[in-house]
């Protein structure tokens, strides 16, 4: 099975807290991997690590078959537009309404034409059934409207991997439940792989092919939803009670 991101004996800390401590990943192309953990266990460090918003310590990663330390920086965005990322509060500019949100994220398209960044905007906003949302400000969206919002300017380049950090955190069971089901039609759709940071396991049931449970820095188990439910780990049974 081809694998599009590996990581090998991932370490990171901060000062002398250990947050990672030697963490092995494959997640195989069109999959949808779910990692669940305690608040503070490493999982956002983790993704924030495989695209570089956090310098690693050591280990190693690849992703699409590229060794991320043998890149320069022209070749690491290159690479960066081929991933999306869901951010847990969405992380729009308030001081642009939604369809410059989503312009902005286009910016890195110098032969883009006007028109076909509208038709992209239109499309992208289509996806996540707000259209009707193009001039509004953040300011005056709900909060599981601006995670649609931030949905689709993750999702206006169809990247071939999406990285979710805590996608439901905030939101009622409802929308938390919409979202979840956005993820899941978004990878049958455009056959994503994705990675899904979460301690929502109404989202880890929805959406996870793969459930793999970090704790302390480290995995400890990895399976199904249905083989990790099943656990006598005490520490793996605890987010099924």
């Amino acid at each position: 099975m081809e694998n599009v991101i590996e990581i090998k004996e991932l370490f990171k800390a901060f000062d002398k807290n250990e947050v990672l401590k030697g963490l092995n990943l494959s997640l195989h192309k069109g999959e949808s991997l779910v990692v669940i953990g305690k608040s503070g266990s490493g999982k956002s460090v983790l993704i924030k690590c495989l695209i570089g918003l956090i310098a690693k310590d050591k280990g190693n990663v690849s992703i699409l078959g590229n060794d991320i330390d043998a890149m320069n920086e022209k070749e690491l965005n290159n690479l960066r537009k081929k991933i999306g990322f869901l951010f847990q509060s969405a992380a729009l500019y308030d001081s642009m309404n939604v369809k410059q949100n989503l312009l902005f994220h286009l910016r890195g398209l110098p032969d883009l034409k006007p028109a076909e960044a509208e038709t992209m905007i239109n499309t992208a906003l289509e996806n996540v059934g707000l259209i009707d949302a193009i001039e509004l400000m953040p300011s005056s969206l709900s909060g599981g409207m601006r995670k649609r919002i931030g949905f689709a300017r993750a999702m206006i380049l169809n990247p071939e991997i999406m990285l979710y950090d805590e996608p439901t955190t905030g939101l009622d069971a409802i929308t938390s439940r919409e979202i979840s089901n956005l993820i899941v039609d978004t990878q049958k759709k455009y056959q994503t792989s994705s990675i899904i940071i979460t301690h929502d396991m109404q989202c880890a049931k929805i959406c996870g092919n793969r459930m793999m449970v970090i704790h302390e820095g480290q995995f400890i188990a990895d399976g199904t939803y249905e083989e990790l439910e099943k656990s006598d780990n005490k520490l793996v049974n605890a987010f099924f009670q």
